[in-house]
C-alpha cells in the first residue's frame, strides 16, 4: 500500500539533551520521513546534533512555537504534517496510528500522553488525555493534519506566543475530524520536578482560565504563567 508522505516538524531552543533522543527514536519508527528542525537561536549544541542526525535545519529569527512550526510547514515537502515537541517521545509505530487515522477519514489528530515519571497524580493527568475536552489538549501530545488543512486555516497563528497550540485544536475540532489515537507519546516531567504537580496544576488552570475568557492579552498570559512557575 502506497504509504502517504510525512514531514515531521520539531521547534527547538537550547534543547541539546532532548534532540538527539528524539531524532534517534523517529528514525527507529522505520519509514523515511522528511524531518525539518526550526531553530531559534540556539546557545547550545542543538543545530549540530540534529545536523549529525540528518535533520534539515531552518532558523527562525524569533522564538516562539507558533512562528517556528509555521516556518517549518512552509518549507515540508510532504501532504502530511506531523508536529513534535523536542522533550516529547512518539512511540514506535506511531505512524502506523496516523497512517491508519487518515486512510479511516480523520483529518487531524493527537496522541494521548504518559509521562516520563512514574507518580501517580501524573497518571491522573495522562489518563485525562483520552478525553476531548480542550483542557486535555496540548501541544505535548504532538499533531498531525492534513497539509492543505493547515494550509487552508492559516496555521499557526504567529502572533500567539502561548495557547497557541489550544487555539489552533479548537479551531480544529469545530471544523475537521479530529482523531484521538489509542497509545501514548511519552512526555517530559521536568516542569513538575522543578515545582510540584499541585503547583503546576494551578498555574495551567488561571492561564487556561484567562485564555477561555478572552479577556487578556498573550503578553499577559505569558508572564503570569512565568511568575508563577519556579523553572
Amino acid at each position: 500500500m502506497y504509504k502517504l508522505k510525512t514531514s515531521i516538524i520539531i521547534p527547538t531552543l537550547n534543547e541539546a539533551q532532548n534532540i538527539g533522543r528524539l531524532l534517534t527514536r523517529l528514525k527507529q519508527a522505520g519509514a523515511n520521513f522528511e524531518i525539518i528542525v526550526v531553530d531559534a537561536g540556539s546557545q547550545d549544541d542543538t543545530v549540530a546534533i540534529a545536523k549529525r542526525l540528518g535533520a534539515k535545519i531552518i532558523q527562525s529569527a524569533s522564538p516562539g512555537r507558533a512562528n517556528q512550526m509555521n516556518i517549518g510547514a512552509t518549507h515540508a515537502q510532504s501532504d502530511l504534517l506531523y508536529f513534535v515537541h523536542a522533550d516529547v517521545l512518539p512511540p514506535l509505530n506511531f505512524y502506523q496510528h496516523i497512517e491508519a487515522a487518515v486512510r479511516a477519514g480523520f483529518d487531524c489528530g493527537c496522541f494521548r500522553y504518559q509521562f516520563d515519571r512514574p507518580h501517580f497524580l501524573l497518571k491522573i493527568n495522562a489518563y485525562c488525555t483520552r478525553f476531548p475536552w480542550l483542557f486535555c489538549r496540548g501541544g505535548d501530545q504532538t499533531l498531525f493534519i492534513k497539509k492543505s488543512i493547515f494550509k487552508k486555516e492559516g496555521g499557526f497563528k504567529s502572533d500567539f506566543i502561548i495557547m497557541e497550540d489550544f487555539e489552533f485544536i479548537k479551531m480544529l475540532q469545530k471544523k475537521y475530524t479530529f482523531k484521538i489515537l489509542p497509545t501514548e507519546v511519552i512526555v517530559s516531567a521536568r516542569k513538575y520536578a522543578a515545582n510540584s504537580w499541585l503547583r503546576v496544576q494551578l498555574s495551567n488552570l488561571i492561564v487556561f482560565s484567562m485564555y477561555r475568557t478572552g479577556w487578556f492579552s498573550q503578553q499577559k498570559m505569558f508572564y503570569t504563567y512565568k511568575k508563577l512557575l519556579r523553572s
